[in-house]
């Protein structure tokens, strides 16, 4: 049993939409911290504590039992009565909680003692209201006024806070009690008085409010979750989603734990004329809708839930900037990088209304349109999103390019704008050899692959729409991008791809695993797709838990910072599908090995956003960096992309085809996908080693219309031009 590693501090984070409760081990919330009640980017609760006759509980054990549902055990220290003394360990106290729009709360104690206990219980809460931005910033500034009123007869704590025309509320309501609860001093106060061998019980109803609109808790106890109607959306979307079985158990709870991960981060969001699903970035700050990472985990989706790109293109499309607005980095056809709904945004004290500061969600969005079509067949989805591609393709060429040099660059205008627009989005992401900094306009070389792909996968769309000669426009440029690319990033001694060209047009020779996004996107030439390849695996950026973000040759390298030296899940399940697509099924997967052993080191076998590594070896595992958000989308994501770079799939659903290329290695002898979709077809196929072979068998579906090929000669062949339909 390999060692296990906690990610973050101990706490307790449990979730639903985009309300979010955070607490200690025994489910209070200390003050002050960056724990508490988070609704639409707004703390409600700050501090929350329960006390018996004034004194504390001790914990024993407390946990989610769910993404959405939480339980912890108390029981007493020894306290005083008026009847006397109560003897350690004597009172058991569960407090169970659940999240579903609002939150229900459900308090049980039970005296297991010998003699009759009478005690005030007591629960004490402050709310402070402040932004999600503040809190994590440590620089909370009160505006607005806070009231708290309280009405004994129907048992109700209501703390609203107003600031102008910004409000958020809070109403507390007890139910279920043997006996009324009092409020005096900041504290709920219920008397318990048991028999022995009796029990207590009762519920707080937490109704969250947004301005006029009132979130309500289930009237389910804690007890009864297992029934609710969130575990019904959670059996449905397990029965929903591609599965898999294999007897290799540490990959299997990989990509279970995933598929769990991806069903908690779902967010519900008004699309454009019904409710679609968005997947939120990650847990716990960023529960919101994000452009890349929306975008990405989409991708990654595709032949697991495709209705995530679909929700995606909806919501982000109705985001497309319309404008010019150097504040939030917005230009007309951008695509927006993160929308927040706190104090601040509602101000515009941040740019967050959307802000729109990042150069790659604009072509990503562009590549996953394609692939939902080619997953889907659903020609209805470039017919309704065709404006907004237009509109993308517009941007790309006149403001994605801001010199005109063919190349995409960025710089932010904002006075609150990002350093970095790229998916490494720290200050310090992007540096020269010597590890200082490159600062003004800097165009990475993953953004002008992602622009290419877009535009070869573009040129298949128009194909489809019957607009010929704009697809052809869009291949000469791809063709030209594609020429001018590989001679002004390429570097003979490096041997691979410079990370970027700075502001006046210089490599920037530093080794990063971003060149590995350029194999994904085919942008790369055969014979030097092996040297790139060659150069990720080198002992200073291959670890054996993955592949770092950066050399550890590089002065700048740091494996404990964020993105100059740590390994990031999902970066290595990109870079493992380049490989794939270029013929190194065996690199492909050793990448996925890696991220399955990394995660059989973590609780629950959850891939956290990124962690620490260094060689692996029987003496190391990987190490959690301090921040990283789990369950994170795009890490559980990454599960999905390396099944894919594993067996190699291609969905082809407008042709009624699915091409595969699989290899399985040794460690993964079989593996059994079922319920794969594409287009109206779906899919059980099994795949087993077979003499160092990889042989497959179509167990339901049509087995005419699952053909296997070579995988890079094929995407060739689709890049030159499309086939007919």
């Amino acid at each position: 049993m390999p060692f296990k590693v906690q990610v973050g501090p101990p706490q307790i984070s449990i979730h639903q939409g985009q309300t979010v409760l955070i607490t200690d081990p025994d489910g209070q919330i200390a003050s002050p911290s960056e724990r508490g009640l988070y609704f639409l980017d707004t703390r409600l609760i700050s501090s929350w504590a329960v006390e018996a006759n004034g004194e504390p509980w001790e914990l024993l054990n407390g946990g989610p039992i769910t993404y959405y549902a939480q339980r912890i055990f108390l029981t007493n220290r020894l306290f005083l009565t008026e009847d006397g003394p109560i003897a350690p360990r004597t009172i058991g106290f569960t407090i169970g909680r659940s999240i579903s729009g609002g939150m229900h709360e459900d308090l049980d104690i039970s005296n297991n003692g010998m003699k009759p206990i009478r005690f005030q219980l007591e629960v004490i809460l402050r709310c402070d209201f402040a932004d999600v931005f503040e809190v994590k910033s440590n620089r909370i500034v009160r505006r607005g006024r806070i009231v708290t009123e309280w009405s004994q007869d129907t048992q109700q704590l209501r703390t609203a806070y107003s600031y102008r025309d910004f409000h958020r509320a809070v109403t507390i309501t007890a139910v279920k009690a043997s006996q009324e609860a009092v409020y005096a001093n900041g504290r709920l106060s219920f008397e318990v008085a048991l028999q022995p061998g009796e029990a207590w019980h009762t519920c707080l109803h937490y109704t969250l409010e947004d301005g006029t609109q009132q979130y309500l808790p289930t009237d389910n106890c804690i007890a009864d979750c297992e029934s609710s109607h969130h575990a019904d959306t959670m059996a449905a979307w397990l029965d929903s989603v591609t599965k898999i079985q294999t007897t290799n158990e540490e990959f299997y709870r990989l990509y279970r734990q995933a598929l769990e991960d991806m069903a908690a981060l779902r967010l519900p969001i008004a699309g454009t004329d019904h409710m679609v699903f968005l997947p939120a970035a990650g847990l716990p700050w960023f529960v919101a809708p994000f452009g890349r990472d929306s975008l990405i985990v989409s991708l990654q989706n595709m032949l697991i839930y495709p209705e995530f790109a679909q929700g995606a293109l909806d919501v982000l499309g109705s985001l497309q900037a319309k404008e010019d607005d150097p504040y939030r980095d917005a230009e007309p056809g951008k695509i927006l990088h993160e929308l927040r709904y706190g104090e601040l945004a509602h101000f515009k004290q941040i740019p967050h209304t959307p802000y729109y500061g990042t150069a790659d969600a604009t072509p990503l969005y562009l590549m996953t349109l394609h692939a939902a079509w080619r997953a889907t067949g659903d020609k209805g989805l470039l017919e309704r999103y065709l404006a907004n591609a237009e509109a993308c393709l517009s941007w790309i060429d006149h403001y994605g390019d801001r010199d005109g040099d063919g190349f995409q660059e960025y710089q932010t205008r904002s006075s609150a704008g990002y350093e970095n627009m790229a998916w490494k989005d720290s200050g310090d992401s992007v540096m020269y050899p010597d590890g200082s900094l490159v600062k003004g306009p800097k165009a990475l070389c993953e953004l002008q692959a992602y622009v290419y792909s877009a535009w070869v996968r573009m040129a298949e769309v128009f194909d489809a729409l019957g607009q010929l000669d704009r697809a052809q426009a869009l291949r000469t440029k791809a063709a030209t991008l594609f020429t001018q690319f590989n001679e002004a990033f390429w570097d003979d001694e490096l041997g691979c791809y410079a990370y970027a060209l700075d502001g006046d047009k210089k490599k920037v020779l530093t080794v990063s695993s971003n060149m590995g996004h350029c194999l994904w996107c085919g942008i790369v030439p055969p014979e030097r797709a092996r040297l790139v390849v060659q150069r990720l695996m080198a002992p200073d950026m291959w670890t054996g838990w993955g592949i770092r973000t950066l050399s550890s040759l590089n002065p700048a390298f740091n494996p404990y910072n964020y993105q100059t030296g740590s390994v990031w899940p999902h970066d290595n399940a990109i870079i493992a599908l380049g490989f794939k697509y270029y013929g190194y099924g065996d690199e492909a997967a050793a990448i996925a090995h890696d991220i399955s052993k990394a995660a059989s080191h973590f609780l629950l076998n959850q891939l956290p956003e990124l962690y620490t590594a260094f060689e692996r070896d029987d003496t190391t595992f990987p190490v959690q960096y301090i921040g990283a958000n789990v369950p994170q989308a795009w890490a559980a994501g990454s599960a999905f992309m390396l099944v894919q770079a594993l067996l190699g799939f291609l969905p082809d659903a407008p042709r009624n085809r699915l091409y595969i290329d699989p290899l399985l290695p040794a460690w993964l002898p079989d593996l059994t996908v079922r319920d794969l979709r594409i287009g109206q077809n779906k899919f059980a196929i099994r795949f087993w080693r077979e003499g160092g072979e990889t042989a497959f068998e179509v167990i339901d579906g049509d087995p005419a219309l699952v053909e296997r090929c070579r995988l890079p000669e094929k995407l060739v062949q689709m890049r030159a031009a499309s086939e007919p339909l």
